[in-house]
Formats: C-alpha cells, structure tokens, sequence
C-alpha cells in the first residue's frame, strides 16, 4: 500500500459509520492522512463498538512515545499474521480493527505512476490491527494501528504489483461482528479475507502528485467479479 489515504465527511462515509454503529462527530477527517499520522480506528474494547484516535504505526517506542521508524509498521503484511515472532502475530488475534476511509492512494513503484483509489458506491473500511502501548515517561496509554496488506492483486499489475489493502465487507453483519470481537481468536475464519479479491467496484483516478492528490487523467473503473 502506498500510504496515504483520505476519510471525508458525506454520504459513503456517513452510511459507513451508521452500519458499524459508531457517532461520526468522533471521526478525525482529512483529505490526506499520512503514516505516523493521527487517524481514526474502529473497535470494541468491551461490548459495543468505540471510535478511538491512533497513531497510524503499529509500532511504538514505549521510550519515547512515539512510532519506532525502524521498522515500517503502518501495514501489516498477511504472510506474517501467523508468524508467532511478528509484531502483528498478537494483535490479529485479540486486538483487531477497522480503519474507516473514503480514498487512498497506490503507486506503481516507478515514482511517477499514481491512483487514487475509491469503492463505487461505498466507503472502505479497512481491516487494521490495534496496540496499546504505555509511554515510560508519561504513564499515557498510547494507541497505534496498521492496515493489513494482502497479495498483489492480478487486476492492478500496473496500478500497485506488490500489493493491496484489506477491505472487509461491511454488509457481512457476522464477519464484522467477529472481527471486532477482541474474545474471538479463531483467525482460521478469516482465511477467506486473506485472499486478494475485488469484491465491490472500484473506482480509479491517475493522480499527479501525492500529497495534493491532484487528478491527472480520467477516471476508469475495475468491476467486482
């Protein structure tokens, strides 16, 4: 995943929120949220669903506070999920989350070739992982997340080949309920979500710069099978 994404306040993320059950005046929007960033996570410390801000890296310095950039936390890779020694081994299984957006951005890899990156009809809601880390210095209880990368994705071979990002379908009222559920740990059930598919319509922007998000051609659509 390039790193950067959008969550604006209308109607895609609006209905998005009103389904996962959670108050939209808690959201942290911004049309460029950046790695190291504020942002905001969905999860369920107890019995409902709470709307927490977050360190966008998963890693923290509990000597400092703040992201340990030695390591490139912000995603989490699906291949290390089961890895007992990854960072991310624990949090897949007790502490999952969802990261609520409008847009985000890939690039080929060639630092020229840019998307912006939309569902047709809907926002995302990306399948994060979440830590508590206790600051030495402060006591203060700091929050971070990552967003889960997937396998490349065969339909963006010249959009992003390394990969794509988790996007759970937030009408599996089920799924959903089971992932946020901190007491469920059977992570054999997300098999399925592992798997790099299209499963609702995207909408593609050529973009010309990043951080401006500046569109530099028409956009194109890749439909769900």
């Amino acid at each position: 995943m390039c790193g950067r994404f959008q969550i604006e306040k209308n109607k895609k993320s609006q209905k998005l929120l009103s389904k996962l059950d959670v108050d939209g005046a808690d959201i942290l929007y911004s049309s460029d949220k950046a790695p190291g960033s504020r942002i905001s996570i969905i999860h369920r410390p107890k019995d409902r669903n709470v709307v927490t801000q977050a360190v966008w890296w998963l890693l923290i310095d509990p000597a400092t506070g703040k992201p340990n950039y030695k390591y490139a936390s912000f995603n989490s890779r699906s291949d290390k999920l089961d890895s007992p020694r990854a960072i991310a081994y624990q949090p897949f299984r007790e502490s999952r989350c969802i990261i609520p957006a409008t847009a985000f951005l890939e690039g080929k890899g060639d630092k020229k070739t840019y998307h912006k990156i939309e569902l047709e009809n809907e926002a995302i809601a990306f399948g994060g992982l979440h830590r508590e880390t206790v600051d030495k210095n402060s006591g203060e209880v700091i929050h971070s997340a990552s967003i889960i990368t997937l396998p490349p994705l065969p339909e963006w071979a010249t959009i992003h080949p390394k990969s794509m990002p988790l996007m759970l379908p937030v009408d599996d009222e089920a799924l959903i309920n089971r992932w946020l559920a901190p007491s469920f740990h059977d992570v054999e059930a997300f098999a399925d979500l592992l798997k790099p598919v299209i499963r609702a319509t995207q909408v593609l922007t050529p973009i010309e710069k990043p951080s401006r998000w500046n569109a530099s051609g028409d956009s194109f659509t890749i439909a769900a099978p």
